[in-house]
């Protein structure tokens, strides 16, 4: 396994240098423990809800009907949202604001509740995220997939990441440094493969002192496309 100035190397290469790497790198900087606590649970769950729905479907598509879907669903407030009756679920498969999927439209039921019992063990569901060890995010993921809906894969990873939680992404890219590192195999997201990832990620993290998502977009970008 390299390390991460190594790899660093590698991504710099690829993309004109390391003044235009740092650039990219700059673009999407993780929000602080503070900033992460004081977003309010629903848009916790928007978020969720939304990359549970682009999964497998034309991203451009769920952009598009968003704001549409966040009146059908009452600004995805977490106690209405886990209280949706099965004359609820029907009613939502009906709206054609909505992608009308009848296991997406149940898991922003499912999430709702999640984060309701987040936020009765907690105090917020958003505490929780915020306040969880980067250096767990495997952790952190299972929790997410096991209480959840549909949150498995990399739906709950990018979700993270967009509401600013510091997280790797698997991506096609990142698994085929990985690969390349002899970190991980073809089990990708077997729990030992997912343990050795989170070393992995914490080893760079101790050596570069940058964040998990800095680290997870070197590694993307140090692979050619």
């Amino acid at each position: 396994m390299r390390t991460f100035d190594e790899i660093f190397e590698l991504a710099a290469e690829r993309h004109g240098g390391a003044e235009a790497l740092e650039g990219m790198l700059a673009e999407q900087k993780p929000k602080s423990e503070a900033e992460l606590a004081a977003i309010p649970d629903d848009r916790w769950l928007s978020m969720f809800s939304k990359c549970v729905f682009q999964a497998g479907f034309n991203w451009k598509v769920i952009e598009q009907k968003w704001p549409g879907m966040e009146e059908a669903f009452g600004g995805f407030d977490t106690a209405r949202c886990a209280m949706l009756s099965d004359d609820d679920v029907d009613a939502l498969l009906n709206d054609t604001r909505i992608v009308r999927n009848a296991q997406k439209v149940m898991a922003v039921r499912g999430n709702a509740f999640l984060l309701r019992q987040l936020a009765a063990e907690h105090g917020s569901a958003a505490a929780v995220f915020a306040s969880w060890p980067v250096s767990d995010t495997i952790g952190l993921l299972e929790m997410l997939k096991t209480r959840g809906a549909r949150l498995g894969g990399n739906t709950a990873q990018m979700a993270l990441r967009f509401m600013g939680r510091d997280t790797f992404i698997l991506s096609k890219s990142v698994i085929a440094a990985l690969n390349r590192e002899e970190v991980i195999g073809a089990a990708v997201f077997s729990k030992r493969a997912m343990q050795a990832v989170q070393t992995a990620f914490n080893e760079w993290m101790k050596q570069s002192g940058r964040s998990m998502s800095e680290i997870s977009r070197t590694l993307a970008f140090s692979v050619d496309e």
